[in-house]
This record gives C-alpha cells, structure tokens and sequence, in this order.
C-alpha cells in the first residue's frame, strides 16, 4: 500500500515542543497560563485590526458563545450560509433557536447577499427580524464582505462572522476574522494552524472579550466561593494546547505560502482542460489563504463524474472529498427555512477537494499529477 496523501494533515514547525515543554516545566498545565495570553496577542498581532481574542476549545465553542453574546435566545431566527460545514448552524440549534440558511454566488461561493437581502425581508414581513447573520469564508476564500455588511446595517443586524477556515486570507488589505461584529476562528488539527483542538473568539471590545472568557470558564461570579448567576460553560484552551499554538504561529505566515503553491500546482495541472475549473479568487480585492484547493467538474465535457475522480484518486490511497453538502439538503435540517437557487446544490454535486496540505512534497505531488494525466 502506497503511503497515504492526505486532504490536509497537521504540519509542525518545531518550536512548539519547546512552549508545552516550558509549560510542563512550570507545572502550567491547567486551562490557562501564559502560553494561553500569549498565544490571544500572537494572533491579536497577525490580524493587525483594534481586536481582542479569547482562546477557546473549538471554532465551535466560539460560534456558541458568539450568538450568545448577541443575544440569541430560544425563539429568535439566526441568517446562516446553507454551503458550509455543519459547525456554521448546529450552535443556533443548540440555543433553540431557528436557522434561516441563505444559496450562495457562484464568485465565491459564500453568501449570495441578493438572497439574504430577500430573505430578511422575508422574515420581517413573516413577524421574524433575524438576530444574527452568520457568513463564513469558505475554503479560505473571503465573502462578499462589503455587500454583506451593508444588508447588515440596513437592518441593524449584527454579524457573527464564520473564519474558521480562513486565517490569513484577507479582502480589500482587511484581514479575516475582522469583518463581524464577533467573529470564529478554528485550530482543528486539518486547519492551516492547529493546536490540536482549538478556536478563538475574536472581537471589538474588550468587554465583549471578557464576557466571552466569563462564560468560557464556567460563568463563576467573583466570589471567594463557588457561585454562578449565568450558565457557563467548559470553553478555555488549555495552556498545553495552546503552547502548541504559540509555535504554529511562527510558521503561519510559511504555511499560507505553501497552500497558496499547491492552489498553483493544480492551476498548472488543469490549465489545458476546458472541463475542470479551479476555484480562484474573483478580483484583486480578494486574497484566499487556500486552506483546501477546489475543482469543479464539467462531466458532460469531460465523459466522467466528480465520483469517477475522487475513487481513481482513493486508489492510489489519495485523500479527496466532496465540497460540503448544503445545510438545507442534510436531514437534520431539511425542514428549516431556505432563501436562494441551485448554485451551492450545484457546487455539491460537481465540486471536489483536492490534498492541499502545506507539508506535501515533490513526490507527493508528482503521485497526485500522474493520477489526473492517467485518468484524463
């Protein structure tokens, strides 16, 4: 069996041993410690906007805590982008509350702000002012942020911005992760950083920072004893974890780079071939960290399916996959509000991933293009 090439794996730089050393040496093993504040200022730092960061467990815990901290309760309907992965709508579920899930555009593949803007008229004409827009930059690439932004404040509607795949991209000079009233980031292990586990809440205030760790912690009142006027939760990045962090913080910067050069090595693959199209950035304007490199396939032109790829690439033990399957087409959520067309049902049934990582190397690389000139 040929080694295994995969989608987008962990990539160490080599320094992060040394800070959970230095935790571990210090005894700062608990979910918090210096490696947690200085991890919050290295990313506070490389977004380079007025932002204060709250390290979390997850991107999702950041997104939970996000709709909280806007005030989204039981009842309330919250905007999400229906092309997504499932983190994006499953917090709204999680407060009772309703998701509202808006088609994307075909440029970027985010949310398609005619659809929301009908969509909010919508629900207002139905009694329901939404409480949060939540859009997300995916694949890497930024959503139609000025649009967006402007719908929002026509209707005085705040956004919980979705940057979990995105660290690193940017769109007119503005880093990801600043556009929303409150914003997600994610450290998965397949995301272009990891900590293992992880996410950060990003935010304007100060305050709405120190809410979010309140909350984050367990919402203990500052007492001598153990009390608790809110509910809390167990959403701290540990010190360890975040150790591992501060030392993929050093090497972002290089991994963004190497994404973007796999992005390239499959537009040189593909550049002769009217059937495959690789995403790409729409203007200038537009900078995508390319966490995952996608191809959409023309099946009538090329005489086989996107299914037909991805099992030649399987096998060669080469990891590829779908790109998400729409929120409004999975059963959990088939029977929630939907405002657009076909364009990411489309997207689904004609898109794939391709291996991405920032660790792939030349005989990586040479395995996956022998497969393509095979295949075709």
């Amino acid at each position: 069996m040929k080694t295994k090439i995969w989608l987008s794996s962990p990539h160490m730089g080599g320094n992060e041993q040394n800070y959970v050393k230095e935790a571990f040496d210090t005894n700062w093993v608990a979910p918090l410690g210096p490696n947690v504040t200085g991890f919050e200022q290295d990313l506070e730092k490389f977004l380079n906007e007025d932002v204060h960061i709250a390290a979390l467990s997850s991107g999702t815990a950041a997104l939970h805590l996000g709709l909280i901290l806007l005030g989204v309760k039981a009842g309330d309907e919250v905007i999400c982008q229906s092309f997504t992965f499932s983190a994006s709508a499953n917090p709204i579920v999680y407060l009772g509350a309703t998701p509202v899930f808006i088609d994307s555009e075909i440029e970027t593949w985010n949310m398609c702000p005619v659809a929301l803007e009908d969509a909010i008229k919508d629900r207002i004409s139905k009694g329901k002012t939404p409480k949060a827009i939540i859009p997300v930059h995916l694949y890497g690439m930024p959503y139609k942020a000025d649009e967006i932004r402007s719908i929002a404040n026509k209707y005085n509607i705040p956004i919980l911005e979705d940057s979990a795949e995105a660290l690193g991209s940017h769109y007119k000079g503005k880093m990801c992760g600043t556009f929303g009233d409150i914003a997600a980031l994610s450290f998965n292990g397949n995301k272009i950083i990891t900590t293992s586990g992880g996410g950060a809440l990003v935010s304007h205030s100060k305050e709405i920072k120190e809410k979010a760790v309140f909350l984050a912690t367990q919402a203990r009142d500052n007492a001598p004893h153990y009390q608790h006027s809110e509910i809390g939760y167990n959403y701290r990045l540990s010190n360890i974890s975040a150790g591992i962090g501060r030392g993929q913080m050093e090497v972002l910067q290089k991994h963004i780079n190497l994404r973007r050069e796999m992005h390239d090595f499959y537009k040189s693959i593909f550049k002769d071939n009217d059937a495959i199209t690789v995403f790409q950035e729409p203007n200038s304007d537009y900078f995508s960290n390319h966490w995952l490199s996608c191809i959409t396939i023309n099946s009538d032109k090329l005489g086989k399916s996107r299914e037909e790829i991805r099992l030649e690439l399987e096998k060669e033990n080469i990891e590829s996959r779908p790109l998400w399957k729409p929120m409004h087409l999975q059963p959990i959520f088939k029977d929630y509000p939907y405002y657009g067309g076909k364009i990411s049902e489309t997207l689904f049934e004609t898109g794939l991933c391709l291996p991405s990582g920032s660790n792939l190397n030349n005989d990586d690389k040479n395995r996956i293009k022998e497969v393509f000139q095979r295949f075709f």
